[in-house]
């Protein structure tokens, strides 16, 4: 294997007369999960049709959560790009080798294949990994024959006309003014999305990278703890272009306050332009120490917050690396309910460090704090993670087939309780919280809003644990906690 050193190549290489289509495909989830029913696609696919779209390239892009993924439509292209995340690596590869097969020229991008590209090189020859914005024209000049794909950073490739080995290049450094890439033209997605409900979804980016370091996340592996940010005046001019007024907007970013002082102007200017919208999104509970900061969030229009806050065991807290404690998350919660912002709790359960008493406690500390909404998620050992290095050399991952790795389903051994301990609790907090008993109370105090969507959890949880009773039935077999695994049982 070789890798390239650094090379200065221009930013955009003009579409040639070779490939002249390139569609792009995000492959759908495997199974069902609490957001099925509000179908958003990724952004990455749709900003780089936008971006070879303005090179002179004829683009599309599928999102199969959205609509139904029609082969001879897709390839009707010259070359298609995939996007995978871990989940539906399966899908891509399945995808990536039926078009193949009908002659069309594929190449493939996305975390999971950020971190396993020669996996990935066994389905197409072209595998980008990193941030492909400012390198994509030169990707696809590259497949076209028309530049040498040593010199494209983040190109991992095999020499079809020669010995056939693989090439790593160097991965491209993260894109640091976000302010000069294109704004993900959304005409390109072919369907629509919305949130369920009456009100049209405007998704928006304003920023990259997150600053913090949760040792099971694949944020900072993929986009860095660089943390990178549009102006306020790009992301107004992209509100006002994208008709946000009157609807709901949902802010893609990892962690939309990781800079205090940036978000509070980006608010003012949210309040002073007058835009009429709602909004939402994902933050972590420590912002809620700035009072301030709270308040300007309610006035701007924030609705909901989407907060990690992982586990009420703070040991798992430490051993996630996540930089907060329990302390903080009861003060956040206090915070939201005062300013009348709904939360959405996300819990990791799984660590080392935690027992079926503590996924009970995390069950009930989230009704008592009366969270809105939660997701109780199985700890999930994604390639590029420390996690996942560190249960991969300690033998403990059993279960390879990445459909599983969706953080519902568990896939390791943990370590103070039994596989199937572990999944049946999730599912048992998640009955608790989303319970009859919740639904009624929640009627009784004519919060119809949140009884509709406590009756909804409820219901994908059953529906969930109807779909995967044969997992269920596989996981039971596994024995005690710390019990080695049975010869072919996987």
């Amino acid at each position: 294997m070789v890798a390239a050193g650094d090379v200065s190549v221009p930013r955009c290489i003009r579409a040639g007369n070779g490939i002249r289509r390139v569609h792009f495909v995000e492959p759908g989830a495997p199974d069902f999960h609490i957001f099925s029913r509000f179908r958003l696609p990724r952004i990455g696919g749709v900003l780089l049709a936008t971006i070879l779209r303005d090179a002179g390239y004829e683009t599309r892009a599928y999102c199969e959560d959205m609509t139904s993924l029609r082969l001879r439509e897709i390839g009707d292209a010259d070359l298609v790009g995939i996007s995978t995340v871990t989940s539906t690596a399966p899908a891509a590869y399945r995808i990536a080798d039926d078009l193949r097969a009908m002659g069309v020229k594929v190449f493939m991008g996305g975390p999971h294949v950020t971190f396993m590209p020669d996996e990935a090189l066994e389905h197409c020859d072209w595998v980008f990994r990193g941030e492909a914005d400012e390198w994509i024209t030169q990707a696809v000049a590259a497949i076209d024959g028309r530049f040498d794909p040593a010199e494209v950073q983040g190109l991992s490739w095999r020499d079809v006309d020669g010995d056939g080995s693989v090439h790593h290049n160097v991965r491209p450094e993260f894109v640091r003014e976000l302010d000069e890439t294109p704004a993900p033209d959304f005409s390109l997605l072919q369907g629509g999305f919305s949130l369920g409900f009456r009100r049209t979804v405007v998704p928006l980016v304003t920023s990259r990278g997150c600053p913090y370091d949760c040792s099971f996340c694949s944020v900072t592996p993929m986009f860095g703890r660089c943390y990178r940010f549009k102006s306020p005046e790009r992301v107004i001019r992209e509100l006002v272009d994208r008709n946000a007024s009157g609807n709901h907007v949902f802010f893609y970013d990892d962690h939309f306050i990781a800079s205090p002082k940036r978000t509070k102007v980006l608010l003012d200017e949210f309040i002073k332009a007058d835009l009429d919208f709602r909004w939402s999104a994902q933050v972590r509970a420590d912002i809620t120490k700035d009072e301030a900061m709270v308040e300007k969030m309610a006035r701007s229009g924030c609705e909901a917050v989407y907060i990690g806050m992982e586990s009420i065991n703070p040991a798992t807290l430490e051993e996630y690396n996540k930089g907060q404690t329990v302390q903080d998350l009861e003060s956040a919660i206090k915070a939201f309910h005062r300013h009348k912002i709904n939360m959405h709790g996300m819990f990791v359960l799984g660590s080392d460090t935690d027992t079926v008493k503590t996924i009970r406690e995390t069950a009930r500390f989230a009704k008592r704090n009366r969270i809105q909404t939660i997701q109780f998620l199985i700890l999930t050992p994604l390639p590029g993670t420390r996690y996942y290095d560190k249960l991969k050399s300690e033998g403990r991952i059993i279960f390879d087939d990445w459909r599983l790795y969706d953080a519902q389903h568990v896939v390791y051994r943990p370590k103070l309780m039994s596989v199937y301990e572990l999944q049946i609790e999730m599912l048992k907090a998640t009955l608790s919280f989303y319970s009859k008993r919740q639904i009624i109370k929640q009627f009784l105090r004519f919060e119809f809003t949140h009884s509709i969507i406590t009756a909804y959890g409820r219901s994908h949880a059953l529906k969930w644990r109807r779909r995967n009773a044969d997992f269920l039935d596989r996981v039971r077999s596994l024995g005690a906690a710390g019990a080695p695994l049975a010869a072919g049982a996987w």
